[in-house]
């Protein structure tokens, strides 16, 4: 695993698009999906635990894949990841 960020880089992370991974694997033929599941799919493919923080602190709820993206985005953006692991769409 690689080694946790501390605050904001300018150097993308081996997981760069993981997390626009786990997205497009939820959203394959769904139209919502659950924080729980999500949060259960993100450690069973063993994510970045920075990644893993993000996706937990979503707030409890079903999301259409837009509402989590900008949920996501937002959460990335307030700890300066974005360049590091790359935004979700």
């Amino acid at each position: 695993m690689a080694t946790k960020h501390a605050g904001p880089i300018n150097i993308q992370a081996d997981e760069f698009g993981d997390l626009q991974r786990l997205v497009d694997t939820m959203y394959a033929g769904q139209r919502y999906v659950n924080r729980l599941d999500l949060i259960i799919q993100a450690e069973s493919r063993d994510l970045h635990e920075d990644l893993i923080e993000i996706v937990k602190l979503l707030p409890p709820g079903t999301y259409t894949r837009t509402r989590l993206c900008d949920q996501l985005n937002s959460a990335l953006a307030a700890h300066g990841w974005g360049r590091v692991y790359g935004t979700v769409e």
